[in-house]
């Protein structure tokens, strides 16, 4: 890798970039012609960049991007990214004329968001309507509530009725009884609609692989797009084998001997039964790698080490099989000769999903992207 002089410490994501061609073209031919896929990346594409993990899907065949904030999709439009985009979330009816200006489509649930928005939209402003299905979350719930929210739309001719959706609260899970009970429910709110919008989509990454009878005509692919299984249940039921993109590596900073009995770190609650290798590593908790993950494991020429002591704020350290040298790659994510610890693996020591694992790696951490096994650019956060 070269590290060029884009970042300046040994700590670094590496994102490949193939992968996650591959995972949006497997879905695309999964889904078939007739349905689009929405490339979804929020939160920074979970962790993994927004502009160029959006460059990528759209590229593969992705024809629309999907974020969660507004403030998320200014800051792609920003960045160069001019595909249409849907917020999913929640926007400021006095806002809705940023949304409008910068062809960026809004998710609306009340009628009286529209009441308020009208004033501020001087051209016309897309929008899909949010059905609560059973999520519980956002999104209207009664006919009635269909009803007012209409009414607005026909008296205001600068909002268009671009997209009607759902999210399925239970796709991941084997047992399927909730998941068809919010199908049937969905396809009963769409019957309110006298007049279709151009997009029906229902489907998350989980319904987006396993139910066809929930693909309508777009499905929007989240997690699974970075190659990650939606929950471990399914993992054996999924149509086509994804490909993990995220990896996460440091180097070896500093190596030193413990005598028997010298202990590690805050709380001393580490201490060496013999003679041992210890390997400090600059990463800590402030970069995501968090003071939970003391009992994981790294790995280091292929082979599996142990973190040791509690993990720091801005460091931790590591019980080598031996002496090694300093610059020494580790890697806490991914893969080492025949070796792999993934992110599913990381979740399960922090007793959490692996979505939560690549969206709390810290912008302080190094994004370097990666396409036929060299590297094409690297993101900074702080620079």
């Amino acid at each position: 890798m070269n590290q060029q002089t884009q970042f300046y410490r040994d700590t670094w994501a590496e994102i490949n970039l193939d992968h996650i061609t591959y995972n949006v073209k497997s879905m695309k031919k999964h889904v078939g012609e007739d349905t689009e896929v929405f490339a979804v990346v929020k939160a920074n594409a979970y962790g993994h960049g927004d502009i160029e993990v959006a460059k990528t899907a759209l590229n593969a065949g992705a024809t629309r991007l999907a974020v969660a904030t507004l403030d998320e999709a200014l800051a792609l439009r920003k960045k160069g990214a001019d595909a249409p985009i849907l917020v999913l979330g929640y926007s400021r009816p006095e806002n809705a004329g940023f949304a409008a200006a910068n062809n960026i489509s809004l998710t609306v649930f009340q009628a009286d968001w529209l009441e308020k928005a009208k004033t501020f939209v001087k051209e016309e402003l897309n929008i899909h309507v949010k059905f609560d299905s059973g999520m519980g979350r956002i999104g209207i719930r009664k006919h009635e509530e269909w009803t007012k929210l209409n009414e607005q739309l026909e008296q205001n001719q600068v909002f268009k009725l671009e997209g009607a959706f759902t999210h399925f609260a239970t796709a991941d899970e084997m047992e399927t009884g909730y998941y068809e009970e919010q199908l049937q429910k969905f396809n009963e709110m769409i019957g309110w609609m006298k007049e279709k919008p151009k997009y029906i989509h229902a489907s998350n990454s989980a319904a987006g692989l396993r139910f066809f009878q929930s693909h309508f005509n777009a499905v929007r692919y989240g997690i699974s797009m970075y190659g990650l299984t939606p929950s471990p249940d399914i993992a054996a039921v999924l149509p086509f084998q994804l490909k993990e993109a995220f990896a996460l590596h440091t180097k070896l900073v500093h190596v030193k001997k413990l005598n028997k009995g010298e202990k590690v770190s805050y709380g001393a609650t580490y201490e060496a039964k013999e003679e041992e290798w210890i390997g400090t590593l600059p990463i800590g908790y402030a970069d995501g790698w968090i003071r939970k993950l003391s009992t994981q494991e790294v790995l280091v020429n292929g082979e599996r080490v142990p973190i040791v002591g509690r993990i720091c704020m801005d460091q931790c350290m590591i019980k080598l099989p031996s002496e090694l040298p300093v610059g020494t790659q580790v890697t806490l994510i991914g893969k080492q000769e025949q070796t792999e610890i993934s992110v599913n693996e990381i979740a399960k020591t922090l007793e959490t999903i692996n979505y939560e694992v690549t969206c709390q790696v810290s912008n302080r951490v190094p994004r370097v992207y990666t396409k036929g096994g060299n590297e094409t650019s690297v993101r900074n956060g702080l620079l």
